[in-house]
């Protein structure tokens, strides 16, 4: 069988067996999973944003988050927030900032809020389905309606025009609709904003937040991501990012961090005379105690014991606590939760056991160790089949992935399917999977970033970087450019290329919804009558991608 340029040997395979079925697959060019469309509502408001710059489909520019002449313009912000009546004045806020564990922790504390009885905004980015998932507002916790998001818009578009006119156009996406949370939270009068920063901390959109409204900073993680964008280094990353510390504001710290970049962050609120809460101290423990099913989703049974002396004389006891946000990365950012409603506590805000525990188990988030139903797996295509979605994309969330995985099941035969952004170190990645239990196959495939296609990764790229990984770390696998794995494929051996026990089948696949059903096919095979997960994974985009052919 003779494979055109154009066509992929999966693509190929499944013509050969029956063009039926790959036209019922792939659908017509706008393919099984396509990108989910915004509410007709919001057409206008679309229209606008996708005329604006938006780096998350360009990229960030070299140096853009660092507090230096390579910044993004902060006074730009300030002027456009002024111009609109300064809303930011209007309600007080919690700002994070962190490499991961932003929007888990931003949940879990919203929740928390919520649960007490506050009318909360939170602001996150970015968003999986639609652009209403990054505000919230009120006590529900639903995304902000269509109609409401399109209303505000139309009254405050006079403004915005005339505040692009006079910054010579070059007002971003994340500006705008930052602004438009912002003006949002105001008019809705919010007890407390929690507001998480979108690029390193100084230099982000969202830091034009004062002291005078800030109730408290949170960091919960440094990691190497958007290195460029923030320096460099790691040391460049935590100083970025620790430019959210206000003047006389406390200062949660997430973690464990190194103690050098931990001592960065001190340092920095140290000359703030800003206190600290650290949710790694010695007198902070957190244990998962066992896993169950409850209410037809996996959830984590902890213990969480908090003991804050230094500057915080503050404790709080709580057992048997249920998260569905599985993981010991999870359990963490539920700590650093706590830690902020004791820290609120504090200041005198209402804060009782029995809404932190409500809170936490209350908190779920789209995209984080998420387990599909039976019945969304059937509406895939792979009925029968275990599939969970993760947006993980650095080095140090792959490892959270396999960890969460290896404790939920740690028998279960794995097939991944992975898309990844450009800007992001595939290679250090890979090794994190591959350097976890062994895998069935990997298939490397495309997803478009924030509805664009400059920062996608070719699968074919995605594909050397892992066989470099596996050869790193002395692993056999059997991929689509060897002759042994293109003479199984040609003469349709499908048998002897999924029972290949010894060996990792490893290929790339532009196609999304190829790669699962291939994936899922070799894992079905070599399960036999164990159980299987198949894990979708690289980025959120690609869980927005899965995602939204549900709502089809």
């Amino acid at each position: 069988m003779r494979i055109p340029r154009h066509v992929t040997p999966y693509t190929a395979f499944y013509s050969s067996i029956g063009g039926g079925f790959l036209k019922k697959l792939m659908g017509s060019k706008n393919c099984f999973f396509s990108t989910y469309s915004e509410e007709p509502e919001l057409k206008d408001l679309m229209e606008y944003l996708d005329s604006l710059k938006n780096h998350e489909k360009s990229g960030v520019p070299k140096g853009a988050g660092t507090d230096s002449e390579d910044g993004f313009d902060l006074g730009r912000m300030r002027r456009l927030i002024d111009q609109l009546g300064n809303p930011i004045s209007k309600f007080k806020a919690i700002h994070i900032a962190g490499t991961k564990g932003k929007g888990s922790t931003a949940a879990f504390l919203s929740n928390i809020l919520r649960a007490e009885g506050y009318s909360v905004g939170c602001y996150t980015s970015p968003h999986i389905t639609t652009i209403r998932e990054r505000m919230s507002v009120g006590r529900s916790g639903q995304p902000v309606s269509a109609k409401a998001l399109s209303c505000l818009f139309h009254m405050i578009r006079h403004v915005l025009d005339k505040a692009m006119q006079l910054e010579n156009g070059c007002i971003t996406h994340f500006e705008v609709f930052t602004a438009m949370a912002f003006t949002l939270f105001a008019q809705e009068n919010v007890d407390i904003a929690i507001v998480e920063a979108g690029l390193g901390g100084a230099r982000d959109a969202t830091n034009i937040i004062c002291s005078s409204g800030l109730i408290t900073s949170i960091i919960t993680t440094i990691g190497e991501e958007h290195m460029a964008a923030l320096g460099g280094s790691l040391e460049s990353i935590a100083v970025a990012k620790s430019g959210i510390i206000k003047h006389g504001r406390p200062l949660v710290l997430g973690g464990p961090f190194l103690p050098h970049i931990e001592r960065i962050l001190r340092d920095k609120a140290l000359s703030m005379f800003s206190s600290v809460v650290s949710s790694s101290d010695s007198g902070i423990n957190s244990t998962i105690k066992g896993l169950s099913m409850l209410n037809g989703r996996p959830c984590q049974s902890c213990d969480i014991i908090l003991e804050v002396g230094r500057d915080f004389p503050m404790s709080i006891e709580l057992l048997d606590v249920k998260l569905h946000m599985i993981g010991r990365h999870q359990l963490q950012n539920a700590v650093t939760a706590a830690c902020t409603a004791l820290c609120l506590r504090d200041q005198g805000w209402r804060m009782s056991d029995e809404s932190l525990r409500s809170g936490l188990e209350n908190t779920c988030l789209v995209g984080r160790s998420q387990f599909l139903t039976s019945k969304d797996a059937e509406a895939l295509g792979l009925p029968g089949t275990t599939i969970l979605l993760d947006g993980a994309h650095t080095k140090e969330s792959a490892k959270a992935l396999v960890e969460t995985v290896q404790m939920t099941f740690p028998e279960a035969r794995l097939a991944l399917v992975v898309a990844m952004a450009s800007d992001k170190d595939h290679l250090a990645f890979a090794r994190e999977f591959l350097s976890g239990r062994k895998l069935e196959a990997i298939f490397l495939t495309e997803a478009e970033v924030a509805g664009g296609k400059t920062r996608i990764t070719s699968a074919s790229l995605l594909r050397d970087h892992w066989i470099q990984a596996s050869k790193e770390l002395d692993i056999s696998i059997l991929h689509d450019g060897m002759a042994e794995y293109q003479e199984l494929l040609e003469d349709q051996s499908i048998n002897s290329t999924m029972t290949s026990e010894h060996r990792t089948v490893l290929a790339a696949e532009d196609s999304l919804a190829v790669s699962m059903k291939f994936a899922n096919q070799i894992l079905k095979r070599r399960a036999r009558n164990q159980s299987g997960i198949l894990v979708v994974t690289g980025s959120l985009h690609i869980v927005s991608s899965v995602l939204a052919s549900l709502h089809k």
